[in-house]
């Protein structure tokens, strides 16, 4: 996702450091947080802990390994989100980007809002269907086409009705387009 022909990870990273800046929140969890992209962005004054948490024991190796002693106060989880399992104390904003493409909308959303603080946010990033593009670019990496069989387009009204049975209110949408024609939507959900 970070070769200068997709983006995706550079796009990824800019989105939760406009969102900290934006809310000023004291706790993040980044859900799907992979080897930590974007984690850097968490470097903040404002941020006193951060949550990273993902399913891949592996990625949640890697995200302590380059980010333990940078971020003094981050707690690694490595859980389901669509899992009652998936539990640490509430932060104020939950940043889930590419996670409902590949989840239970229903299951995670309610993970989500059991982790979120009362009158907390929720951004999420989709990426929007491309009549002409591929749901994963195809690279190098040619293990990451397993992924294809896994993606599953999400229309944003329907995660926005989805979340609205949830609990949640949609806040504001903004959305992304890349140089490679990929287009994504950000939500925010109070």
């Amino acid at each position: 996702m970070s070769l200068p022909s997709v983006g995706q990870a550079q796009m990824l990273a800019e989105q939760l450091g406009r969102m900290v800046a934006l809310h000023a929140p004291r706790s993040v969890a980044v859900v799907g947080c992979a080897g930590g992209n974007g984690l850097d962005r968490l470097e903040s004054p404002c941020v006193k802990r951060v949550v990273a948490v993902d399913i891949n024991p592996h990625y949640i190796a890697a995200c302590r390994s380059r980010y333990a002693n940078r971020l003094p106060n981050l707690e690694l989880v490595c859980a389901d989100v669509e899992s009652g399992q998936m539990q640490f104390e509430p932060v104020e904003l939950i940043y889930a980007a590419l996670i409902f493409e590949y989840t239970d909308t229903f299951a995670t959303l309610a993970a989500l809002k059991r982790n979120l603080r009362a009158g907390g946010t929720l951004v999420s990033v989709l990426q929007l269907t491309h009549s002409e593009l591929p749901a994963i670019t195809p690279s190098a990496y040619t293990s990451l086409m397993a992924l294809a069989s896994a993606f599953r387009p999400i229309v944003p009204a329907d995660l926005c009705a989805c979340a609205s049975a949830a609990g949640f209110e949609l806040a504001g949408s903004n959305p992304i387009n890349l140089r490679s024609g990929k287009q994504f939507l950000v939500q925010t959900f109070t």
